[in-house]
């Protein structure tokens, strides 16, 4: 990106590559190979990847893939759907702040493969445009003419679904040998890791169901597991929305995961407008400072947001209900970047500049390492009119 560390940290490298064929699910194999000579091994160099503005890997770091060999290349492979009428897929890195290591990013090469969707690599058919007349030939001579024609298109016809099975057949014996079990839930990311058993289990497989795939629909039922039919004790706070709660879920074979579940309170001023365009919003947006959706639940006229858990609660209560055990003064700085550069991933690092138009104490959440994201996307409008900016 760049030898300017502070300039890197506010910018993504992006790349537009135009997709002919929506609707199928794509290959994304990405190269790299370290060449620096300040860089000697893992955790010097580390970023994130986002593929179709979805965290794909937020932990990158190539001299941790090649064993720490110097200028040894090596890729990886993702898998994403792009849906139908998209005609762009984009892949953004951006560094990882560290004190004692390079904050930057580096990609070597693209890959983009199309796959087959049950054999068929088909995309939609282009317009037929109409041949000009024939000039006039003896009757002989046309019966030939579309013998001839009849046949070629007959053998090319018979070529080229031979070509495509040969490839769809290709590609299946590929895929599994390289995984038993391909696309099973993970609830934060609209894209797939594809798994690579020589170096252990994937940790990233599909996303949810969400009518695009990209959050987790939850029944009422496990909701009121997860929060013992929402009981009080569980309560972490309280907001305009409604209640907190601190629940548990589980998630497929990596056992119990801690979320936080948030509640619509039927009095509440906010309503079925803002829920669901968190979800829209949301469910479509994944950065390091931006709070992650996990899934929602709409069952029985409830209306139920499931996030990732966030351990040290909000800024606000950090700074003015924990008078014992004060955030120092650096802390709080870093804390303001995170939150700063959260919001300006949402001003221009999105496909759309979208404004939140309720950023305050509250609704900035703090993790277990103390990282700063943004939160509650409820007033939030997408573009740069008047009605995005002006409060209601």
């Amino acid at each position: 990106m760049g030898p300017h560390s502070n300039q890197n940290l506010l910018n993504n490298l992006t790349w537009k590559l135009p997709v002919l064929d929506s609707g199928f699910n794509y290959l994304v194999r990405l190269h790299f190979c370290e060449l620096e000579t300040e860089i000697t091994g893992p955790g010097q160099r580390q970023f994130i990847i986002y593929i179709d503005n979805a965290t794909a890997d937020d932990k990158a770091d190539v001299m941790m893939w090649n064993g720490g060999a110097k200028d040894a290349p090596v890729y990886k492979d993702f898998v994403v759907r792009i849906q139908a009428g998209e005609p762009n897929l984009f892949i953004a890195l951006h560094p990882r702040e560290a004190t004692d290591a390079i904050n930057d990013a580096i990609l070597n090469g693209i890959e983009l493969l199309k796959l087959s969707d049950n054999g068929n690599l088909a995309g939609t058919n282009p317009p037929i445009v109409p041949s000009p007349a024939p000039d006039q030939q003896p009757a002989s001579t046309a019966n030939v003419s579309k013998i001839s024609k009849t046949v070629s298109i007959a053998i090319g016809s018979v070529a080229g679904f031979s070509v495509l099975l040969a490839l769809a057949c290709c590609a299946a014996l590929w895929k599994l040998r390289r995984t038993k079990h391909y696309g099973s839930y993970y609830p934060l990311s609209k894209c797939w890791c594809w798994p690579d058993h020589s170096k252990g289990k994937s940790t990233r497989t599909k996303a949810s169901s969400l009518p695009d795939e990209l959050c987790r629909h939850f029944s009422l039922e496990e909701i009121k597991i997860a929060t013992s039919t929402f009981h009080e004790e569980l309560i972490v706070g309280r907001g305009g929305f409604g209640d907190v709660y601190k629940g548990f879920i589980d998630h497929n074979d990596q056992g119990t995961m801690i979320v936080a579940i948030k509640r619509l309170n039927p009095e509440s001023k906010q309503g079925a407008r803002e829920f669901w365009r968190e979800i829209d919003l949301l469910s479509q947006l994944r950065h390091v400072h931006l709070v992650s959706l996990i899934g929602y639940c709409d069952d029985d006229n409830e209306m139920i947001l499931v996030y990732d858990y966030m351990t040290n609660g909000t800024l606000r209560d950090q700074l003015y209900d924990n008078v014992n055990d004060s955030i120092p003064w650096k802390q709080r700085l870093d804390i303001c970047i995170g939150a700063a550069r959260g919001l300006n991933y949402l001003h221009t690092g999105a496909k759309h500049p979208i404004i939140h138009r309720d950023v305050k104490t509250t609704n900035i959440l703090l993790d277990e390492k103390w990282v700063a994201k943004v939160s509650d996307f409820g007033l939030s409008r997408m573009g740069l009119d008047n009605s995005a900016v002006i409060q209601p």
